[in-house]
């Protein structure tokens, strides 16, 4: 592939960050790797690779690693945001005096802003307005194994589809293979529901509920997910691929999922506190269950297995009568509303 000479810059240093910049570098594309952290991006500057994150996985020639925003963003076209949702609004502040005009915006972020109950790319027309492109990367991926370059396959939405191509076009590789759609609504939405539903994946699992449960909890979660993100504007069809179902059932299944693992860790008696505290990471579904249950509400939408999380995660419910509430509610038609 040949080699790119306009640089691109990954804002956010954590697993998914890296795993990005590595994958943005990998296909040929100079990429430059920003962390509010300048010990940890010394740190890996060194090391060429991110011992605390991703310590599997060696940087490319073409990712460098630097310390100061400005320097991140210096002379870029495109900028990819991936940091945690409520971090978002702080980043995308710190960038405003120092984009270019024609510097275009994308995020891996996940999740509603609690305060607002905004998606990300509201969050991002209220700081940046309307004027330039932005895009979403989501879908079933795990950091680690994109990372290793194994074959993985993701989505890019945008209202801009020329922007979209762009950056399918610099991530895609031998092993990676980026779909485009126009759908950011869709897309956002799916990434924010699918981590509440681990968790209760996650738990279900750990207390021994069995198979029938967890697919039963996929499915319906399903239902919940393209209920809300159709009252919300996005297209059904969207939460059919790969960022609806496709990464609902990987973060449900597999223990890579930080969501999942916070299940599995209250399953087994630990405490919000100590689980949130073992796992050392954002655990996204642990807030993402506060701000879904509050949209939700706001948009008259019925959303029982994630207002049954939310309720055992912050107003203490057994699982046993979360499952209980779920197993007594009416008799319906499958797909009635």
């Amino acid at each position: 592939m040949p080699q790119a000479t306009t640089p691109l810059a990954v804002l956010g240093a954590g697993s998914w960050g890296t795993a990005l910049a590595i994958q943005f570098a990998r296909a040929g594309h100079p990429t430059r790797l920003w962390g509010r952290d300048p010990a940890q991006q010394a740190a890996m500057a060194a090391a060429r690779r991110n011992a605390r994150y991703l310590p599997e996985a060696a940087f490319p020639e073409a990712l460098s690693v630097v310390e100061r925003l400005d320097q991140a963003v210096e002379g870029v076209n495109d900028i990819l945001i991936a940091v945690p949702s409520h971090a978002l609004r702080g980043v995308l502040t710190a960038l405003t005096p120092l984009l270019g005009s024609g510097a275009r915006l994308a995020w891996a972020t996940k999740g509603f802003e609690l305060d607002t109950g905004l998606l990300p790319h509201q969050v991002a027309k209220e700081i940046l307005g309307t004027e330039r492109p932005f895009a979403v990367l989501s879908g079933p991926t795990f950091a680690r194994e994109v990372g290793q370059g194994l074959p993985t396959a993701m989505t890019i939405a945008s209202a801009d589809e020329a922007f979209a191509q762009s950056l399918a076009q610099s991530l895609s590789a031998d092993r990676f293979r980026a779909y485009t759609s126009s759908d950011i609504v869709g897309v956002e939405v799916g990434g924010a529901i699918k981590n509440v539903l681990a968790v209760g994946a996650g738990l279900a699992d750990g207390l021994g509920f069995g198979a029938n449960t967890r697919v039963a909890l996929i499915t319906r979660g399903l239902v919940e997910m393209t209920r809300l993100g159709v009252a919300l504007g996005a297209q059904r069809e969207t939460f059919m691929g790969l960022a609806g179902l496709g990464d609902l059932v990987l973060t449900c299944t597999d223990d890579q999922s930080r969501n999942r693992r916070f299940g599995l860790l209250l399953a087994a008696g630990s405490s919000v506190e100590a689980a949130l505290a073992q796992i050392g990471q954002v655990v996204e579904g642990y807030l993402a269950a506060k701000a879904v249950r509050r949209v939700a509400q706001r948009e008259g939408v019925e959303m029982p297995i994630c207002d049954g999380i939310y309720r055992l995660l912050y107003e203490n419910l057994p699982p046993q009568e979360v499952v209980k509430a779920l197993m007594s509610r009416p008799i319906k038609a499958e797909f009635g509303r």
